[in-house]
């Protein structure tokens, strides 16, 4: 059973169905794109699902070995292994940021799924600084991003007026 809002006042409960998980599955970049720009995980089937998928401490870890994993090939003399184009200079002025973020995700404590989601994303998208020489994005602001956002705090603070 599986908690969502469906779009009424209050909690609804709906049976999880295996097509749920496969479609989550298949669906996980776009899911995983809402949820890092803050969709409520429960605002809709599909995302609690996802949501549940990406905090699992399991995912969580494998993660934190891929961004490990970049990290390495970026400071390798031939950093052509993953078969990628990696904009190593960003990567590399990133790592200690990088290396805070992959603690982050591998802490024992639950942590809010829009930093898991966010550092995925950053990690899958060929468009993103990472990759992409010519995205606007600042790698190491992004990862600081995620990272405040792994805070488990950062779930629980409710939102300051501005």
């Amino acid at each position: 059973m599986i908690t969502v809002h469906g779009g009424l006042p209050g909690l609804r409960a709906r049976r999880l169905h295996r097509w749920d998980t496969m479609l989550a599955r298949w669906r996980g970049f776009t899911l995983d794109a809402q949820l890092a720009a803050g969709a409520a995980p429960d605002s809709a089937p599909l995302l609690a699902v996802r949501a549940r998928m990406l905090v699992a401490p399991a995912r969580r870890d494998r993660l934190a070995r891929d961004w490990n994993l970049l990290v390495r090939t970026a400071s390798e003399r031939r950093a052509g292994k993953l078969g990628v184009p990696l904009c190593r200079d960003r990567i590399l002025a990133a790592a200690p940021d990088i290396l805070a973020m992959q603690q982050a995700l591998r802490a024992r404590l639950p942590v809010p799924v829009r930093g898991v989601a966010l550092a995925g994303s950053l990690l899958a998208d060929a468009t993103g600084p990472v990759y992409n020489r010519r995205s606007p994005v600042d790698l190491r602001d992004a990862v600081r991003a995620a990272v405040a956002c792994l805070d488990p705090a950062a779930g629980l603070m409710p939102d300051e007026a501005t």
